[in-house]
Parts: structure tokens; sequence; C-alpha cells
């Protein structure tokens, strides 16, 4: 795998308060080695692993992006949710940043038919066939197509199972984590200090909760899938 450097400031993850971990109270005994201190009743993260693993996750990343490989990030809890967004559009990514449907990847064949479906109706909503059918059935009709977008509008054109999914918080996402172990789709995570770091195959320690926090980890990633899909370009 390529290592390259990626300014991973410690200064920057300070300011951004990347270190703030949870009560000391709620905590997994299993982050030990990724905290450094007790302040005031709560956790502090040893920031010099929290760039090491954030480091692996961008070569991860960076090399996955310059073989044309799939993204999906995921994250759906409010603090997470624009940031998710950002950096789907950002890095040209797959997103799931409202809810997770338990089944999502697991269950491809039933999302893929949804896609199909939502897809089908957004076309009849551009071409104006929406506003020809009575009003009773065109709400219904419409509706339907706002629930669509809600859930599925993160993901309306991925075409089969992404090779590497990104998620924000282990336990608000930990059905989707599921699915990827079960499928074995490697996984990035940012976990807290109440948080199983053997679950994902690269684990980033860092505050799930601070929108700060959750955009400069997403930001240093989204840089380094953007960097691999320009080496990809240039060299197809």
């Amino acid at each position: 795998m390529t290592r390259k450097y990626w300014n991973i400031n410690l200064e920057e993850m300070l300011e951004a308060g990347v270190h703030f971990g949870h009560g000391t109270r709620k905590w997994n005994p299993k982050m030990a080695p990724y905290i450094s201190a007790k302040r005031k009743g709560i956790h502090i993260t040893n920031l010099t692993k929290t760039a090491r693993f954030l480091s692996e996750a961008c070569d991860l990343v960076f090399d996955a992006a310059s073989r044309g490989k799939q993204f999906l990030i995921v994250g759906t809890k409010n603090k997470a949710a624009d940031s998710v967004a950002w950096a789907a559009i950002k890095a040209r990514c797959h997103c799931v940043n409202k809810k997770w449907l338990g089944g999502m990847l697991t269950n491809w064949s039933t999302t893929e038919t949804r896609l199909h479906k939502f897809r089908d109706l957004r076309m009849e909503q551009k071409t104006g066939r929406l506003d020809r059918l009575p009003k009773r059935d065109a709400a219904v009709v419409k509706r339907q197509l706002s629930r669509l977008q809600t859930y599925l509008g993160g993901i309306k054109y991925m075409t089969g199972l992404p090779d590497i999914v990104i998620i924000i918080d282990q336990h608000e996402e930990y059905t989707a984590l599921r699915e990827c172990i079960t499928l074995g789709i490697p996984t990035i995570c940012l976990i807290d200090t109440n948080c199983d770091p053997d679950l994902a195959d690269i684990s980033i320690p860092a505050n799930d909760d601070a929108i700060s926090s959750i955009r400069l980890i997403l930001n240093k990633l989204v840089f380094a899938i953007s960097e691999g899909r320009s080496s990809y370009i240039r060299n197809p």
C-alpha cells in the first residue's frame, strides 16, 4: 500500500476537539490503549494514535480510489448528516445520511429494486408524467418519491455493493457495520471512547459528537480519495 504524507496536524485536531472522548463511566475497556488521560470526568484520546490510524485510512482510500473503487459514507445522526452529504459530493462517493434501512447491503437485490423504482419515478417526474395523473394518485406517488429521496437519495447512482464503507459513529451505525462485516466489505470507522476498536478494519479514535471533529476526519479522507481519483483518471 502506498504511504503518503497527509498533513495530519495534532494542533489542528486539538482545535477541532478530536481528543475529547466520552465520560469515564461510559467507555469500552478495549479503548484503553487509545486513551491518554482523564480530565474532569472525560477520557482524552491519544491524538498521536488518531493521526497514525487516520494516515493509514488515507493511504487505504487513496490506493482504492486510484484503482477506481467505490465508496459509501454512512453517518445518520444530526451532527454528522450534513458533513457526510458534503463529503460524498466532494469525493464523488455514495452516502447514507438520514436512516440506514436494515438489509440495505445484505439484501442488495431488494435495495436494487427500490433504486430502480426510485429512478423510474424521478424520470416520470422530470418528463411531466406525474402531472398528468389524477391529483390523488399524483399525491401518493409524490409522497413515495419523497420517501425514496430521503432514504436512497445518497445512493441513487450506486449499481452494486461498495468496495469500502466509511462509518461515522459505530454505535449509531452498528447495523450498517454488521452488514459490512457479514459481506466482508472493508470498513473505516470513526470511534469514540465507548466503542469497540476491533470491529472495523481501520478504527480512527476520535470525538464522534463534535461537528468540527467529524468534519476534520472526513476532510482528510475526502482529500485522499480525490487525490486517488485524480491518479486513476491520469492512469486508467
